[in-house]
């Protein structure tokens, strides 16, 4: 199952950790998403709890879903590849490299890699661009498409700096990830966002939050976002500049709330794909086909 711009996809931070892969599944279903998102330690947890990769294939089947992105490649960059002792990684992230996600990929099909700088380091633009072109050589070769989402405190910290190494990557199956909140809390520079050819947007993640922004940024993007709508971006604004730009790419929401994942994970799902909806719906349907 391909999907396309008229899709929503359940990003993996909007349910708790933890949530079974069955129940994950049903939540996106009953949400009305055609796709979910996986993190290495989503797919982990469905082999513990005893699903074989055709049993996961199924259950996929059976609820109309496909994997959209895989995320994070956090290894990419000079220097970011290295061991990460248990407790230096609490959240069970860096424990999965390259080969983990691919072996994802080839097991369960998935259309996207989302690749992020987590460590920084000394590299320049041009090294970022050599390294972001090698990884967009070697998921192709597992059929995924790359898309470089910016994190304001990191070393890509927004929409020109992503554009310019994926420019200069030069790769047709290299593209950005605009996340609205990484978006609004990097200076919303719509006329940067302007010059990204719609074609290189590659994924789109939805989430609200406050107009001032907050004292730790990386404490409140993992606990405090909010849903589409329910807080002050201006997310029409957004949405209607993907447009002009002629995005193509599914829209996730991505949605880490503490208040969110306190709620049964169906109920979680159901709210954040009927905001996200009706966020489209007032942006003139723009960007998802309802």
């Amino acid at each position: 199952m391909a999907l396309g711009p008229g899709d929503l996809v359940l990003c993996s931070g909007t349910l708790p950790r933890g949530v079974p892969f069955r129940e994950r599944l049903a939540a996106a279903a009953a949400g009305g998403f055609a796709g979910i998102s996986l993190w290495g330690r989503d797919y982990r947890g469905a082999r513990d709890e005893g699903l074989t990769d055709a049993d996961m294939r199924a259950l996929l089947a059976e609820h109309g879903l496909a994997i959209g992105e895989l995320d994070p490649a956090w290894w990419w960059l000079p220097g970011a590849d290295q061991a990460f002792p248990a407790e230096a990684d609490p959240e069970d992230v860096f424990c999965y490299g390259e080969g983990d996600l691919f072996a994802i990929a080839d097991a369960l099909g998935a259309r996207s890699l989302n690749a992020v700088d987590v460590f920084g380091g000394d590299w320049s633009i041009d090294d970022a661009a050599e390294a972001f072109a090698a990884l967009c050589d070697r998921a192709a070769e597992h059929g995924l498409v790359v898309h470089l989402e910016f994190l304001p405190w990191s070393r890509i910290p927004d929409v020109a700096t992503a554009w310019e190494i994926v420019r200069r990557a030069g790769r047709a199956s290299g593209g950005i990830a605009v996340d609205a909140w990484h978006f609004f809390r990097s200076g919303a520079d719509g006329e940067a966002l302007r010059d990204v050819p719609g074609s290189h947007v590659l994924g789109i993640q939805l989430d609200d939050g406050p107009t001032a922004a907050e004292a730790n940024l990386i404490e409140a993007t993992l606990h405090e976002r909010r849903l589409p709508g329910a807080g002050e971006f201006d997310l029409a604004g957004l949405v209607g500049i993907l447009a002009d730009i002629g995005a193509q790419a599914p829209v996730g929401v991505e949605v880490f709330s503490d208040d969110l994942h306190s709620l049964p994970p169906v109920e979680a799902a159901r709210q954040a794909g009927d905001a996200t909806r009706r966020v489209l719906t007032e942006g003139g349907e723009v960007v998802l086909n309802l």
